[in-house]
């Protein structure tokens, strides 16, 4: 059996919903997504997850190990729980701010996801190569937030998909933009319009995986990749460079389409908002038990 490497244990901080820890000899950081109380894009877990991200930019993508600075060089994003990534937006919240007519609100909410989405899809700034790896089921933002990655891996049995057509919504905070580079806006249209949750292999085929992994297996998958993928880093970097060069995916078109959403959201009829309420209980019956604060890894 392959020995997992070994993980760094000093603290940088503490969070709520986001867990986290540094092998230092692959220079892979971990990020596990632990939100409460649903399993969705929290405005806790959304601020949790921008400060994360400034803390490494501010350190200029090194951590303190016991053997001194070590380069983060693959920062993996994926969830606490093998059974659910993410299930999107917090439809508890946009509810409620859809209901109190509160446009300022639903835009900083999804602005505040764009800040995070198109971070990591600028690698922070650094020479990081950043990963998605899915498990479980993944939807709506929590699949728009996993496609902003350089590369998207998955288990074969992942589920994923835009869901918002059902309550007559569109994925508002870079589905479209990022999707549509993959596959072109044709296809991202009819799998926006179509609502269907799909399986890995089918996202595989499409184009909008990288990386299928099998069940039970991701975070090794990982490893593996690193591995082999490690020494032609610096030419994949580059690659991922020249393709955000030749189709840029630039912030104010997150927002200005994040901008279209809101004002979409605001157009919901009390129809529209009862399958959200549906979609909000379901949600809810996928919430874990709390779980106490942990200290982020890596120093």
């Amino acid at each position: 059996m392959m020995e997992t490497p070994a993980k760094t244990k000093r603290p940088i901080g503490f969070y709520d919903q986001l867990e986290t820890h540094f092998e230092p000899e692959l220079g892979i950081m971990w990020y596990y997504m632990n939100p409460r109380p649903r399993p969705c894009m929290t405005p806790r877990l959304v601020s949790e997850l921008r400060k994360f991200q400034r803390t490494i930019e501010t350190r200029k993508g090194l951590v303190l190990t016991p053997d001194g600075p070590a380069p983060i060089r693959y920062l993996v994003y994926a969830s606490a729980s093998p059974k659910v990534f993410n299930l999107g937006g917090d439809l508890n919240l946009v509810l409620r701010l859809i209901d109190e007519g509160n446009r300022d609100g639903l835009s900083s909410y999804a602005r505040a996801c764009v800040d995070v989405l198109y971070a990591n899809h600028m690698g922070l700034h650094l020479p990081i190569t950043t990963i998605s790896l899915i498990r479980g089921e993944c939807l709506g933002g929590g699949f728009e937030s996993a496609l902003s990655s350089h590369l998207v891996m998955a288990e074969r049995d992942a589920q994923m998909g835009f869901p918002e057509i059902l309550f007559n919504l569109f994925p508002g905070v870079g589905a479209y933009s990022l999707a549509a580079r993959r596959i072109g806006s044709k296809a991202t249209e009819k799998l926006i319009l179509s609502g269907r949750v799909c399986g890995a292999t089918e996202m595989h085929e499409l184009g909008l995986l990288d990386e299928l992994a099998e069940p039970g297996t991701g975070e090794e998958h990982v490893r593996n990749y690193v591995r082999k993928h490690d020494r032609k880093r610096n030419a994949l970097q580059a690659i991922h460079r020249a393709r955000q060069r030749y189709n840029p995916v630039s912030y104010e078109e997150l927002v200005d389409i994040a901008e279209i959403w809101v004002d979409a959201a605001l157009q919901l009829t009390d129809r529209d908002r009862r399958i959200i309420e549906r979609l909000l209980r379901a949600q809810e019956r996928r919430s874990q038990p709390p779980k106490p604060a942990t200290a982020v890894s890596g120093g």
